[in-house]
Parts: C-alpha cells; sequence; structure tokens
C-alpha cells in the first residue's frame, strides 16, 4: 500500500512541475520589450532609433547587391 502512495506521490510532484514549468514559459512571454535581454536599459525612443538605423542598413545592403547584380549581368 505505501508503494502505491510513493508512486502518485511521485506523479503528483511531476504534474506540479510541469504546471509550474507552463506558468513560467507564460509568465516569459508576457514580459515587457523593456525588461527583454536586447533591450534593457533603452528607452522606447532609443529603441526605435535602433532599430530604424538597423533597417536603414539592411536596406541599403540590399539596394547595393541589387546594383552589383545588374551591372555582373550587362558583362
Amino acid at each position: 500500500m505505501t508503494e502505491k502512495l510513493l508512486k502518485l506521490r511521485g506523479n503528483q510532484r511531476e504534474l506540479a512541475r510541469q504546471k509550474n514549468l507552463k506558468k513560467q514559459q507564460e509568465l516569459s512571454k508576457s514580459k515587457a520589450a523593456s525588461d527583454k535581454n536586447g533591450n534593457k536599459g533603452l528607452s522606447l525612443e532609443e529603441r526605435r532609433q535602433r532599430d530604424a538605423d538597423i533597417m536603414r542598413q539592411k536596406q541599403m545592403a540590399a539596394v547595393s547587391g541589387k546594383v552589383e547584380g545588374k551591372e555582373g549581368a550587362g558583362k
């Protein structure tokens, strides 16, 4: 009989672990942008400026890649 109780308690503990893990994952999903590692210490305006700079660099790289591709095709 004690063996059955141990098995049940072990299962209950495992279920509690799974429930807690799921709860922690849900909490981590609902973090604000300012709480995430890449954004710590930055204000909203600073994050926007950083992201805009990154997008400008990507766009310039894409445009220069297209220009180089057209020049190479004509030769």
